[in-house]
């Protein structure tokens, strides 16, 4: 298991591991994990590897992805049977093309999570969602609900910050989620494409990178020397850096916990990485 000291918390990394995503197949990795207890025995092994967060997608038995709250539950307790609370379980409301914003909002109001992530595209794309949007972000911020929001391209961050200036989305710090590649050519992401992202108002939000193919660890690595956070997983990449395929999702998650420290900086366990976003409901 990786080692974690008692250093300051504010300069640890959380990194966070997508082990399955909505769209990938056992096709795509014969190890990819579907079902409640492959997420949990995988989520132990990417935890002993370094990874403090785990990004929940649950799929029905035909494999494709979906909101059930009673999947999301069950997925829930597997974890937590199999790590108790060595990871902070952030479960997705990704539509995926299939998934209407209500049917988003609810399933995440059924679940409680102990937190969220949630696409700025997708629940307040406009001004004609938010008086729904600002309604459930409200209610997120009041449930004490963490809650990342996920930024696809520098003119969504522009928006985002927008509603937070406007109070539709309440709090002064929040954690975002950087989505390098995800319009590029092949899905190949490159460091660059972290630049338009990082004109951020206060050193005091938190942001995290992934990536999409090959350079998916050049991406993260480069993000976490500019003192961001990283997740890795079979959601955006299957590849090692040498371009052969993983031989699970840990095996990426130990990729970039071997070479954090090359940066100054520590890992976060599960209880670092709760005090560190705690921070952002208090704002």
């Amino acid at each position: 298991m990786i080692s974690h000291s008692q250093d300051n918390t504010s300069e640890r990394v959380i990194l966070a591991v997508a082990p399955n995503g909505a769209r990938k197949m056992k096709t795509d990795h014969s190890l990819l994990p579907m079902s409640a207890s492959e997420i949990a025995i995988d989520a132990a092994r990417c935890r002993d590897a370094g990874a403090s967060l785990l990004h929940l997608h649950v799929r029905d038995k035909a494999g494709h992805h979906s909101l059930n709250t009673d999947l999301y539950r069950e997925a829930i307790a597997a974890v937590r049977r199999s790590i108790n609370e060595d990871l902070l379980i952030q479960i997705t409301t990704e539509s995926a093309g299939i998934f209407a914003p209500d049917e988003q909002m609810e399933c995440v109001r059924s679940v409680k999570p102990e937190a969220v992530s949630l696409a700025i595209k997708e629940l307040a794309p406009d001004e004609a969602a938010i008086p729904v949007a600002s309604s459930f972000f409200d209610w997120l911020w009041n449930e004490r609900i963490l809650a990342q929001y996920i930024i696809y391209t520098p003119k969504e961050l522009n928006w985002f910050l927008n509603l937070v200036k406007r109070g539709v989305v309440p709090g002064a710090t929040h954690f975002l989620q950087f989505v390098l590649g995800r319009y590029s050519e092949n899905q190949q992401s490159s460091l660059e494409d972290l630049e338009g992202f990082l004109a951020l108002p206060s050193e005091s939000y938190h942001w995290s990178v992934c990536a999409f193919g090959k350079n998916e660890q050049s991406c993260v690595l480069g993000a976490i020397a500019k003192g961001g956070h990283a997740r890795v997983g079979f959601e955006n990449n299957i590849f090692l850096p040498n371009g052969q395929k993983a031989p699970d999702n840990a095996a990426l998650v130990q990729g970039i916990a071997d070479s954090i420290p090359a940066s100054g900086r520590l890992l976060a366990d599960g209880r670092q990485t709760r005090e560190l976003l705690v921070n952002t409901l208090k704002s």
